[in-house]
């Protein structure tokens, strides 16, 4: 079985290019699986008028237990300012998918808060990626789902302690 990685890859080799090819195979098909899996993602979103923005929002609210959360939480965990949260929430609102409510704790401040609304577009949107999810999985067999997620668990826990002795240093 051959992908167009393995026939750029034989040109790199041809061409006498110092590159690990094996590495540079990995890095290749992972971004390139990633971007046709965040073009399947944005083609589902759009069937329920949201954006990957949206989404992104959308997701901690309706994973959380009180589906609410301070603007300033949300912010922090989607790594974002508060004037790019604002009017992400702003957007959001306009759609009925949250609603802002007042912060029983702190008068001064708002909670913001999943609506019906937005929890069924979220639950309608999950469903129908988590099918083309499925079937992208489909192409391996269930012990080699599970390997690979071993292997991608193992990329993955090395970039997380590579960013927190970063943020150490």
């Amino acid at each position: 079985m051959e992908d167009h990685i393995d026939r750029f890859l034989a040109r790199i080799d041809a061409a006498g290019v110092d590159i690990d090819l094996e590495v540079e195979g990995i890095v290749d098909r992972i971004g390139g699986i990633n971007r046709r899996m965040k073009n399947a993602l944005r083609e589902t979103l759009v069937e329920y008028g949201l954006t990957p923005e949206d989404w992104h929002v959308l997701s901690p609210l309706r994973l959380r237990a009180e589906r609410r959360s301070s603007p300033g939480s949300l912010a922090a965990d989607l790594e974002l300012s508060s004037g790019a949260m604002t009017s992400r929430l702003d957007r959001l609102e306009r759609l009925g998918f949250i609603r802002r409510v007042p912060d029983p704790s702190d008068r001064r401040s708002v909670l913001v808060e999943l609506t019906e609304e937005g929890r069924s577009a979220w639950d309608a949107a999950a469903s129908v990626q988590a099918r083309k999810e499925a079937f992208f999985a489909s192409a391996l067999t269930e012990k080699q789902q599970r390997l690979l997620n071993d292997l991608l668990r193992r990329l993955m826990a090395a970039f997380e302690a590579r960013e927190e002795a970063r943020k150490e240093s």
